[in-house]
């Protein structure tokens, strides 16, 4: 398989992607815990079929310390035990705001008001601008087909 266009040799994407990295690096400096900022980027990218992202961020987060039990369960997070009640809040926002399309009304009140009980505001709003991220670069993935499986954890520095 191979990608539809060389989007990261691309003059124009490189511009693109210069601004989604710069806005990706915010939140990573953010104090949103890592652990959830990866949990939550692969949750959207399996939803999104991203199959780029989905390699990457299970990568990332086993390179990181995260259990492979914890990352076999992420497309399961409701019925896993493994997940404390933060990430879990955090999982149902990125499930909720990821699917905007197919939930009338958007992101519930419910869901808001949960998440609002384990992160402080600048952390929502790391979650929040995390949740936009990673639905972008899911989208110019799977627009662009890039494949997937040959990731190496911190291939991108």
């Amino acid at each position: 398989m191979e990608a539809r266009l060389d989007y990261f040799g691309h003059p124009l994407a490189a511009k693109v992607l210069k601004h989604i990295n710069s806005a990706n690096k915010v939140v990573v400096d953010s104090t949103l815990p890592h652990t959830v900022q990866e949990l939550v980027k692969l949750r959207a990218s399996q939803i999104n079929g991203c199959g780029f992202c989905t390699d990457m961020h299970s990568k990332d987060a086993a390179h990181a310390g995260e259990t492979q039990q914890r990352l076999n369960l992420v497309a399961a997070w409701r019925e896993a035990t493994v997940f404390t009640e933060a990430e879990r809040a955090a999982l149902e926002l990125t499930e909720q705001g990821t699917r905007i399309a197919d939930a009338a009304g958007g992101v519930t009140d419910e869901a808001w008001e949960n998440a609002a009980k384990h992160y402080d505001e600048d952390q929502l709003t790391a979650l929040v601008s995390l949740i936009a991220v990673i639905n972008a670069y899911n989208r110019i993935n799977v627009i662009n087909q890039t494949p997937a499986g040959d990731y190496q954890p911190g291939q991108f520095g």
